[in-house]
């Protein structure tokens, strides 16, 4: 009896036992310039960080802030997460992330302007060659207060200049808007 739950044991943990693949690393923190092009055009600000607190685990979050143009108003944004990384090749990790996500507009109209949600994010992040990494992942977002629920995909690279430096891009394609960024990328 010991000998099969100490075996079942063992199987149902070898999920875990893998390390992010080769290259990869889910420690950094990056600032840069967003913006969001469709329905609105805004620009902004975004910061955003990442922590691997285990192989295969790591916590997430960013903020930013937009301009909407043509008008004084400001869109603030913020997320925070946690993820999974499973190694499915050398140089490929699947991610899975949660997030809880705020948006906050500020007061229009008598109305307070601000929603809490979530968004569910599943993909693949890869290193393509020694000094540059990209990743693809399909995701679906929720906010209260009547915003209704969307898929979404979203696209980035990290073209890395030396071991802790680089420089990310993201775009992420989410029904009639399409929010990007870019900025430098500090990883360890």
């Amino acid at each position: 009896m010991k000998r099969t739950v100490i075996a079942i044991a063992l199987a149902a943990s070898l999920p875990f036992a893998a390390n992010a693949a080769e290259g990869i690393s889910y420690n950094y923190l990056e600032a840069g310039y967003k913006a969001s092009n469709g329905d609105l055009d805004a620009d902004g600000y975004a910061a955003n960080g990442s922590f691997s607190f285990h192989p295969n685990f790591h916590v997430f979050g960013g903020l930013g802030s937009q301009e909407i143009d043509n008008t004084r108003r400001d869109i603030d944004q913020y997320h925070l997460g946690v993820g999974y990384n499973l190694e499915i090749a050398p140089r490929t990790d699947l991610l899975e992330r949660v997030a809880y996500q705020k948006l906050d507009a500020g007061r229009a109209l008598g109305r307070e302007l601000d929603f809490d949600g979530w968004s569910t994010e599943v993909g693949v992040r890869g290193l393509l060659a020694d000094n540059f990494d990209g990743y693809a992942l399909a995701g679906y977002e929720d906010y209260d207060g009547g915003i209704d629920g969307d898929f979404y995909g979203r696209l980035g690279a990290n073209v890395r200049f030396n071991a802790n430096w680089g420089l990310n891009g993201d775009v992420k394609f989410n029904g009639d808007v399409t929010e990007w960024f870019i900025g430098p990328r500090f990883t360890w």
